[in-house]
C-alpha cells in the first residue's frame, strides 16, 4: 500500500493542488498538520478520493470549521494531537509535533512515525521505526515536498513539487 504524507500547507493552495495532482497510486493520505484555513482541508477532500487522516497543527485557527469540513466529507478523519493506524500491516503513528513523535518512536511500538512542524524534510531509522517529516507543502522555508511511504517495503520516498 502506498501512503502519501503531506504537512504544513499554510494556505498555499497552489502548491497543495500541485501536490495532490501528483498522488496517483497513493491509496491513503496522512496530513501532519497546519492547514491554517479550512479551505485547504476542503481542497484535500475534493481532490483525493481515498481516506484522509489529518492531524491538527499549531497554526490551524478555526477548529470549528475544520471539524465541520471533516464531518461533511466522507473520506476525512480529523485527529487532535496523535493519530494511530494500521495500514498494510504496518503500525503507523503521526503527529504535528516532533516532541510527541520522539516519544512515539522511543516506545518501539510503531513501524513508522511521521511528524511535521519544522518545515524541513527528515528521514531516519531508530531501531525498527522509521521517523520521517515530509517537509512543507508551503514552500517558504525550503523546497516543497511530500513523502510516499510503501507499507510493503517500509521505505519512504521524498517527492518534490
Amino acid at each position: 500500500m502506498i501512503v502519501a504524507l503531506l504537512s504544513d500547507v499554510h494556505d498555499n493552495i497552489w502548491n497543495l493542488e500541485r501536490a495532490l495532482a501528483q498522488l496517483d497510486g497513493a491509496e491513503v493520505l496522512i496530513f501532519c498538520g497546519d492547514f491554517c484555513a479550512p479551505f485547504s482541508l476542503e481542497i484535500m477532500a475534493r481532490s483525493f478520493s481515498g481516506p484522509i487522516h489529518a492531524i491538527l497543527g499549531n497554526n490551524d485557527g478555526d477548529l470549528l470549521m475544520l471539524s465541520n469540513v471533516a464531518s461533511r466529507a466522507a473520506n476525512i478523519t480529523l485527529y487532535r494531537l496523535i493519530g494511530k493506524l494500521n495500514l498494510g500491516g504496518k503500525e503507523i503513528a503521526f503527529t504535528h509535533y516532533p516532541e510527541l513523535a520522539e516519544e512515539l518512536v522511543s516506545s518501539g511500538r510503531y513501524d513508522a512515525v511521521f511528524s511535521g512542524h519544522t518545515h524541513q524534510y527528515s528521514h531516519q531509522r531508530l531501531g525498527r521505526t522509521l521517523w520521517a517529516n515530509p517537509g512543507e507543502v508551503m514552500g517558504r522555508y525550503g523546497e516543497p515536498s511530500y513523502i510516499l511511504y510503501d507499507t510493503g517495503t517500509g521505505e519512504a520516498l521524498r517527492c518534490r513539487l
